[in-house]
């Protein structure tokens, strides 16, 4: 395997690469007749994938864990070796290692290779070793572009634990063999992997998931079917405010908001070039007269057609079409979780089709509406930005011309430039027809998440044949610039009650404040209350933000209306006892503590939180 050409750590990232072949040499000694898959290094450790003779259980977890640890304590060396193609076969078809063997084919063909795959090159390939340096003896050996550390000793300091197992297809392929793949956490040092495990069981508390079915915001049913998520009144209450505040934001910057079918003719994603580029993650239908349909795993194509829909002129120009509205995409099973990866999902997406001398002010006043956006939300500084390029090892990964590609390229760059982004250059990470602008946002445990996006496209139009009349009366093609500003809206909001540990911001909360009452004789002065409450629109950051309460006038004890109270993350508790009424006040509670105001002050308490 090897190690991300976007690594931000390539010390520590080394070290995780190495230490992923140590564990693989482990499992080796646990079972000799074990076949390896790919090991790569991921966020926070690495993983194997192994095809073995038995299921793994998780005491096994801990006799690899001792077997590594006896290993770091003898004098080993990681060592390299450039074989040919044919020699690498004989190799590992000695070794009884097949998978490997079909690797090397497709590796020298050229075909059928992930990322984690692509190991060679024109000459062959690279084997690493792990020698111990008394014996002589290969303690372990695998197809791997590398680097690697030189001597055991690197990997003494680090902090590691073989955490956990799970089972895939060898290549994602379901028809293919089943496999185990065992993970384990790399860090630097044993106080930066205590201090990770700390932070992630105290995350655990607040997973979304827990936290959608404590809150009653959204659940799932197997016979719905896994990844789609079904909300409540609540979770749907949720999504509309961010809706609405994402309208009020962008509709300062002339959107029209547009409305498109779930569902499309394979003929529109066969000339987007989405039907081949993603032919597996594809929804497909059939009518009953043999039209092949799929349901939409991206908006743009549709778009597309609404410019398509009558002549346009540079006058017209920009055309700014938005709206949020669900996709579906066919993700592996292994793949799906809570609300971060699921198979039907709501996205805020954005098209605008403008010239190219208009690219810069778009890019730019899309930039403005995230940063309003995420300012609003109390999240702006919590990201960070990347400039998306393309892996210009693999022109075949993408639609469009080299000379678009290079223009886009350079206009986003000196865009994040200007705009003081601070953006990395990630290379391979561009979209299918273009680069793009992304904002990565962290969630509870340290996870990145892409949610925002300015992405520019030079090849979608041309593949629709998108023609507008320009100042001189002669044909040209428009621009595409995608964006999204909160991206999916599942992702979205997973990232927000995490942050959150579940107190969302006063103005999104489903219920806002609550009004407890401690007996039925101030049920009449608590009346008086509700009657201000029903009244007030909020303005901040919404406009025409109703508040939204619920009044608890049940003959349970106070301290039990309480604490329900609280583990609904209600941001503001009225409390209203007899002594309130008589002196024409009520008491608060909110996460700031307790006070008492008048009721005449009620007004102006809300619309201050």
């Amino acid at each position: 395997m090897s190690i991300n050409a976007n690594s931000t750590n390539i010390q520590l990232d080394t070290a995780r690469h190495s230490f992923a072949h140590l564990m693989a040499a482990a499992v080796q000694d646990l079972f000799p007749e074990a076949m390896f898959g790919v090991g790569p290094v991921i966020e926070n450790g690495c993983f194997y994938d192994f095809i073995l003779p038995r299921v793994l259980i998780p005491e096994d977890l801990e006799i690899i864990e001792r077997k590594v640890k006896s290993f770091l304590q003898k004098p080993l060396e990681y060592r390299s070796e450039s074989l040919s193609y044919d020699d690498a076969t004989n190799l590992f078809l000695k070794r009884g290692q097949g998978l490997k063997v079909e690797l090397i084919r497709d590796i020298q063909s050229k075909t059928n290779l992930s990322e984690e795959e692509n190991l060679g090159d024109s000459d062959g390939v690279t084997v690493w070793r792990i020698i111990d340096t008394l014996t002589g003896e290969t303690i372990f050996e695998d197809l791997c572009k590398g680097p690697h550390i030189g001597d055991i000793k690197e990997l003494r300091k680090i902090g590691f634990k073989i955490d956990k197992m799970s089972s895939v297809y060898w290549r994602a392929d379901a028809s293919r063999e089943s496999m185990q793949r065992v993970y384990a956490l790399v860090m630097n040092t044993p106080e930066d992997l205590m201090t990770y495990i700390m932070a992630r069981e105290e995350a655990k508390k607040y997973d979304h998931r827990t936290l959608g079915q404590q809150l009653d915001l959204f659940y799932f049913s197997d016979l719905v079917g896994s990844g789609l998520p079904l909300y409540t009144g609540k979770g749907t209450m949720i999504k509309n405010k961010l809706k609405e505040l994402l309208m009020q934001v962008s509709k300062k910057n002339g959107v029209q908001e547009v409305s498109i079918p779930h569902i499309a003719s394979i003929k529109l994603y066969e000339t987007s070039g989405h039907a081949a580029k993603f032919t597996n993650e594809l929804f497909r239908v059939q009518d009953h007269y043999d039209n092949d349909f799929v349901l939409k795993p991206v908006n743009c194509p549709h778009h597309t057609q609404i410019f398509a829909g009558r002549p346009r002129s540079y006058r017209d120009l920009p055309i700014r079409l938005v709206e949020s509205t669900m996709q579906y995409r066919d993700e592996k099973p292994g793949a799906i979780g809570g609300l971060t990866r699921t198979r039907g999902f709501t996205v805020d997406d954005g098209h605008t089709f403008c010239t190219v001398d208009q690219i810069k002010d778009e890019v730019v006043n899309t930039l403005a509406i995230i940063k309003e956006f995420y300012t609003s939300m109390g999240l702006w500084g919590n990201q960070w930005v990347s400039v998306s390029v393309r892996d210009y090892s693999k022109p075949e990964n993408y639609t469009g011309t080299v000379e678009d590609w290079d223009k886009a390229e350079a206009m986003l760059k000196e865009i994040a430039i200007e705009q003081g982004l601070e953006a990395k250059i990630m290379e391979g990470e561009a979209a299918l027809y273009g680069p793009k602008i992304d904002f990565m946002y962290y969630d509870l445990q340290g996870k990145e998440r892409q949610l925002s996006t300015v992405q520019l496209d030079f090849a979608t139009p041309k593949r629709f044949d998108l023609l507008y009349t320009n100042s001189q009366g002669e044909n040209e093609t428009p621009v595409m610039i995608h964006r999204a500003i909160l991206g999916s809206y599942e992702r979205f909001v997973a990232i927000l009650l995490e942050n959150s540990k579940g107190r969302l911001p006063f103005w999104l909360a489903p219920v806002q404040v609550k009004v407890l009452t401690i007996n039925d004789a101030v049920i009449e002065y608590a009346t008086k209350v509700e009657s201000i409450l029903k009244d007030i629109v909020l303005a901040k950051p919404l406009k025409y933000n109703e508040l939204r309460y619920e009044l608890d006038f049940r003959q349970e004890s106070l301290n039990k209306k309480i604490k329900e109270s609280e583990l609904a993350k209600i941001p503001v508790i009225i409390i209203i006892g007899p002594k309130d009424m008589e002196a024409n006040q009520i008491s608060i509670r909110t996460q700031q503590g307790e006070t008492k105001i008048s009721i005449e002050e009620l007004e102006d308490f809300i619309n201050q939180q």
